[in-house]
């Protein structure tokens, strides 16, 4: 899933954890090879190379993340679109990479294959196809969320009550650290990746951020990263960083990226209809902006740094 996954447990009994955290772990895995575009077994590598040609058949994992696709579509107003992956390979986050922009031409061809409402999904056939040739799904807004929660219910189920599970800007706590609850902070989106400038307390929660800095470059005065937004084909530009608070891990990262596309004002009235969700949000000129329901919860310790 291209991340570090870290698990943390609060118990006396270790031997329980360390095979809880084996069977988290082995999860892990099983999703990445059923969802990853890295994997060329997955069943979304399948779907993809069928483009324009078959429909294929999948789990019931898969077609569920799919038809999640279609929520987050909609609240981002067609910006969060999980055919995303005909864009793969235009722009180039990675250190060891060669960070030119891409040619306009290529992406305004390219964009023309992303359009999450053609894929076809037959729920009761269990099968999904992507009518054009050169389509591609991408699952990389929703798998690590769906994997922690999955692994979250291992880590119950086995017998575990407080404990932490992280996949990169994914996080979630359980039960208690001690005698209080989590103390999570909101990472400086301009600071080091040890700064915080605010922090929450909470419990079975997760706690998700999405970010402009985690895999960028900056160019002729502007930061680029790799949440792209299909409207334009470029990254967004609306926030630096988006901290979601959801009680599912799939719900707050999806919700974290749909943030980043659509910004602020939208953001914050989309989030006051869904129950129990809450963020913080920096936008383009650095401002702090807290949801109602987390207002009186979050404390702001500072402003965000500034810079590019």
């Amino acid at each position: 899933m291209g991340t570090q996954i870290t698990f943390t447990a609060y118990t006396h009994d270790d031997a329980l954890a360390l095979r809880s955290f084996e069977q988290a772990a082995a999860e892990f895995h099983r999703l990445d090879a059923l969802l990853s575009v890295w994997h060329p077994d997955s069943e979304v590598s399948k779907i993809n190379r069928a483009a324009g040609e078959a429909a294929v058949a999948v789990s019931s994992e898969t077609l569920q993340l799919l038809l999640e696709g279609r929520r987050f579509h909609d609240w981002s107003e067609g910006r969060f679109d999980l055919s995303f992956g005909a864009l793969s390979g235009l722009w180039k986050f990675d250190h060891d990479q060669d960070n030119r922009l891409p040619d306009p031409k290529e992406v305004k061809a390219r964009l023309q294959l992303v359009d999450y409402r053609k894929v076809k999904i037959d729920e009761a056939a269990k099968t999904v196809f992507l009518p054009v040739a050169g389509m591609r799904l991408h699952l990389g807004g929703l798998g690590k969320g769906y994997a922690v929660d999955q692994a979250v219910k291992l880590l119950r189920a086995a017998g575990l009550r407080d404990f932490m599970v992280q996949a990169g800007g994914d996080l979630y706590v359980a039960g208690r650290k001690g005698d209080r609850e989590f103390r999570v902070g909101i990472r400086d989106p301009r600071g080091p990746a040890s700064s915080y400038f605010g922090f929450l307390e909470l419990s079975d929660m997760t706690f998700s951020t999405s970010g402009d800095y985690e895999r960028s470059f900056v160019h002729e005065g502007r930061r680029y990263h790799h949440i792209i937004d299909v409207k334009t084909g470029e990254p967004s530009i609306a926030l630096r960083s988006a901290t979601v608070l959801a009680e599912s891990a799939l719900l707050a990262d999806g919700l974290s990226t749909v943030l980043m596309l659509i910004g602020a004002e939208k953001g914050l009235a989309l989030l006051e209809r869904l129950p129990g969700a809450g963020a913080v949000l920096v936008d383009a000129d650095n401002r702090v902006h807290v949801s109602p329901r987390l207002r009186g919860r979050v404390k702001v310790l500072r402003a965000p740094s500034p810079g590019l």
